[in-house]
C-alpha cells in the first residue's frame, strides 16, 4: 500500500484454511500486520515474513472493554493516516460480532480515510454446519456479554436463540440465571466449542448445567432452542390481533374501548381476590385475563389509528427510568423517603398536584375496616389513569352486583374528567359512607341495613371539611 488508507482483514473463524483467496492475497503483499488479538489459531499459519504486531497487552492495562476497543479505534485510525497505511486483523468477519471495526469505517468516512474491507468467514457458518441449522426465519443473535447485563432475556423466548463468545464458567453462571428467569431450568441447550475446527465439540445439557462445562473458552456459544408458540409476549399480541382481524372472531371483532371497561374492571378485581387468598396458580391465570384486557385495548387503539403497544411500553419505561434517577442515572439517594423526594421532583408539576390527591383520598380509604370480598369492592378512577386504591364496602352490604359495577362503569367512563374533587369518602369508618360523580349516578343499590353506600347526584354541603383528612 503506497498510499494513506486503513484495509479491515477478516481471519475467519479458526481454521487457516478457511482464510479467503483475497486475505492470502493480500497478506502476501504487505510486512506488517496489527491484530486485534494473537489469540486466534489462524494467526500462527499467517506469513512469516509479516510483522505481527497486537492489542492484546490493551486487555490488561484497562479495566473495561470499551475503554481498549476505544484505544484501538483511535490507534487505528492514526495508522491509516500515515504513508502506507495499516492492515488490521479481527477473527471471523470484520463486521460480524466485532466492536472495533464498524466504528473504524464509520469514523474513516467522516475523516476522509481511504478504507478497504477484506471478508471472512463469520464464526457463525461453522456453527451453523455444526448443528445442521438454517438460521431462517427467526434465528436470533446475541452477545454472551450483552445478556450478562440484563435481568430477564431480551428477546422473544418462542423463538431459536444463539448467544456467541460464552468464554468462562463465570460468564456462564451469569447468563444460565438471566436466562432461567424466563426458561425453565431443565429446558434442553447446545454448546457449541471450536466450530470448525479439528477440536470441535458440541454438548447437549440442561440449561441449569452450562456453567459446570469444562470445554467453555473463546470459540464457545450457546444453542438456545425454542420454548412452544405463546410464551412469548409477541406471540399473545399476534393472537389478540388474530382475533379481531377479519376472519377472527366477531366477538372480540365488536369490542370498543367503552364495551370492554365493565371487564377491565372486573378481572382487576378476580386479580385482587387470588392475590387475598394467596392463591398463586389462581393468580398466574388472573394475570393472564388482566393482560388480555390491555392487549385488547391496544390492538383496539391500533385499529382505530390511535396509539400502539410499543408507545405504551414506552411511555411507562420512560416514565419508570425517569422517577428512578438513582438506579438509571447518578442522582444519589438515602432512604426510601429521599426516593419518595427524588421521584416526585421527576414528575410533571399537574402529575404531582393529582398525585397528591390521590394519595389524600386514598389515605381516608386505607382507614376503612371491613375487609369484603372483592366482588362487594369497587374502584373510582382519577386523572392521568390513576386509580383510587382500597375503597371497600360494608361487609354486611347486600347489594346487585350489576348495580354496582354500572356504578363503577359510570366512573370509568368520565376517567378523562373526572377530579377528585367528585369524590368524597369518610375519614373514618362509619355505619354509612357517601360517595358522588358529575354524571348521572346508577341505580342506588338495594341493601338490608344502613351500611349501604348510596350515590349522591351532588355532594354534601360540608364536604371541604368534613371529607377530607
Amino acid at each position: 500500500m503506497s498510499n494513506k488508507g486503513i484495509v479491515l482483514l477478516g481471519l475467519g473463524p479458526g481454521d487457516p484454511q478457511c482464510l479467503t483467496r483475497e486475505a492470502w492475497d493480500w497478506l502476501a503483499q504487505i510486512d506488517e500486520i496489527y491484530l486485534r488479538t494473537n489469540l486466534h489459531p489462524a494467526v500462527v499459519a499467517l506469513p512469516v515474513h509479516l510483522q505481527r504486531l497486537s492489542f492484546d497487552f490493551l486487555y490488561q492495562e484497562q479495566a473495561e472493554l470499551e475503554q481498549v476497543f476505544e484505544e484501538i479505534i483511535n490507534k487505528v485510525l492514526e495508522l491509516g493516516q500515515r504513508p502506507g497505511g495499516v492492515t488490521y486483523a479481527v477473527p471471523g468477519h470484520p463486521f460480524v460480532a466485532e466492536e472495533t471495526c464498524p466504528e473504524i469505517a464509520r469514523r474513516a468516512h467522516a475523516q476522509g480515510i481511504p478504507l478497504r474491507v477484506i471478508e471472512g468467514l463469520s464464526f457463525l457458518e461453522p456453527i451453523f454446519r455444526a448443528l445442521s441449522l438454517d438460521p431462517f426465519p427467526q434465528l436470533t443473535l446475541i452477545d454472551a456479554l450483552k445478556i450478562d447485563q440484563l435481568q430477564v432475556p431480551s428477546f422473544p423466548c418462542s423463538q431459536p436463540v444463539l448467544i456467541g463468545q460464552i468464554y468462562n464458567r463465570m460468564l456462564a453462571s451469569n447468563i444460565k440465571l438471566t436466562l432461567m428467569s424466563i426458561y425453565p431450568d431443565e429446558h434442553p441447550v447446545r454448546l457449541v466449542h471450536a466450530a470448525g475446527m479439528p477440536e470441535q465439540r458440541i454438548e447437549d445439557l440442561p440449561l441449569h448445567a452450562i456453567d459446570q462445562s469444562p470445554h467453555l473458552g473463546f470459540f464457545s456459544s450457546l444453542y438456545l432452542p425454542p420454548l412452544p408458540y405463546g410464551h412469548a409476549f409477541e406471540d399473545f399480541q399476534e393472537i389478540v390481533a388474530r382475533l379481531r382481524a377479519p376472519g377472527g372472531c366477531p366477538w372480540d371483532q365488536e369490542q370498543t374501548h367503552d364495551s370492554l371497561k365493565p371487564y377491565l374492571l372486573e378481572e382487576a378485581y378476580e386479580a385482587l381476590e387470588a392475590l387475598d387468598s394467596q392463591d398463586m396458580g389462581a393468580l398466574q391465570e388472573e394475570l393472564g385475563d388482566l393482560l388480555l384486557q390491555i392487549a385488547l385495548h391496544a390492538q383496539i387503539a391500533v385499529d382505530e389509528c390511535e396509539f400502539n403497544m410499543a408507545d405504551v411500553l414506552q411511555t411507562i419505561s420512560q416514565k419508570l427510568i425517569r422517577r428512578h434517577p438513582h438506579v438509571f442515572a447518578e442522582a444519589k439517594v438515602d432512604g426510601i423517603e429521599d426516593i419518595r423526594t427524588t421521584g416526585n421532583k421527576s414528575k410533571p408539576a399537574n402529575a404531582r398536584k393529582t398525585a397528591h390527591r390521590v394519595k389524600k383520598a386514598c389515605w381516608t380509604a386505607s382507614h376503612w375496616r371491613c375487609q369484603p370480598s372483592p366482588k362487594q369492592m369497587r374502584y373510582s378512577a382519577a386523572p392521568s389513569g390513576l386509580a383510587l386504591t382500597g375503597l371497600r364496602l360494608k361487609a354486611s352490604l347486600k347489594k346487585s352486583t350489576k348495580s354496582w359495577m354500572n356504578c363503577a362503569q359510570l366512573m370509568m367512563t368520565q376517567k378523562g374528567n373526572l377530579n377528585l374533587a367528585t369524590c368524597y369518602l369518610p375519614r373514618s369508618m362509619s355505619s354509612a359512607g357517601w360517595a358522588w360523580t358529575l354524571k348521572q349516578p346508577c341505580a342506588k343499590p338495594t341493601a338490608a341495613s344502613n351500611s349501604a353506600l348510596p350515590i349522591l347526584r351532588q355532594p354534601p354541603k360540608n364536604a371541604a371539611s368534613a371529607w377530607t383528612r
